[in-house]
């Protein structure tokens, strides 16, 4: 099945193209299809905003589309900076920015206080307008400092609970590597991603049928 990719962020795209081609399905980018839409987010939540996605890029493209949303929430910040993770310090998709901020905003927070989880919602949607909406999540600390260089967006900031074997299995992150210190598929077996697009594989088939 060729699938559009609804997104223009470099990184989600490589993840969701690393998935989806791992399930089968070719994937086209928006560059491929040469769709140049920006559909306004204004969900307030992570399932809501990936349902306007898909629909937007669904209809574009007149393809197959899967749509992520996707960002952190800290339990210090009350769940900031949520859906609002992309455009944190005021500009769209700036990373540094964001990171330089979320460093500011916990710098007086203790470490066993800096709990987080990376959420993913992911919507894939059909032409005929069915869409079939799962999530996902990863939960994790907030470092003190940016490290590791295999990542995007929030990543050198987060360091997850556990990581990824090669058995597929996984295991306490007893070094406390962040999402950007790991490798893609220590990373893939415990993302939020990772989990969200698990549960859209598995239900996929019969969402097809």
């Amino acid at each position: 099945m060729i699938v559009c990719a609804a997104s223009n962020n470099a990184g989600k795209l490589k993840e969701l193209r690393r998935i989806l081609e791992q399930m089968g399905h070719e994937v086209k980018s928006l560059r491929d299809l040469c769709i140049d839409l920006d559909p306004e987010e204004t969900g307030t939540t992570f399932a809501e905003n990936a349902r306007i996605k898909a629909e937007a890029f669904c209809k574009a493209s007149g393809l197959p589309t899967v749509a992520d949303d996707s960002g952190l929430c800290v339990d210090a910040l009350h769940g900031a900076p949520g859906v609002y993770s992309a455009r944190y310090a005021g500009h769209h998709g700036d990373d540094a920015a964001n990171n330089a901020k979320l460093l500011h905003e916990m710098a007086d927070v203790p470490a066993g206080q800096r709990a987080a989880k990376f959420v993913s919602a992911i919507c894939f949607m059909l032409p005929d307008g069915r869409a079939l909406e799962v999530a996902g999540e990863c939960p994790g600390s907030i470092s003190f400092a940016e490290t590791g260089s295999n990542g995007f967006g929030y990543d050198p900031l987060f360091v997850p609970a556990r990581v990824g074997l090669p058995d597929g299995t996984t295991t306490e992150n007893t070094a406390c590597r962040s999402y950007a210190e790991l490798t893609d598929a220590e990373k893939d077996a415990i993302s939020h991603r990772g989990r969200a697009m698990e549960k859209l594989a598995r239900e996929l088939p019969v969402f097809l049928k």
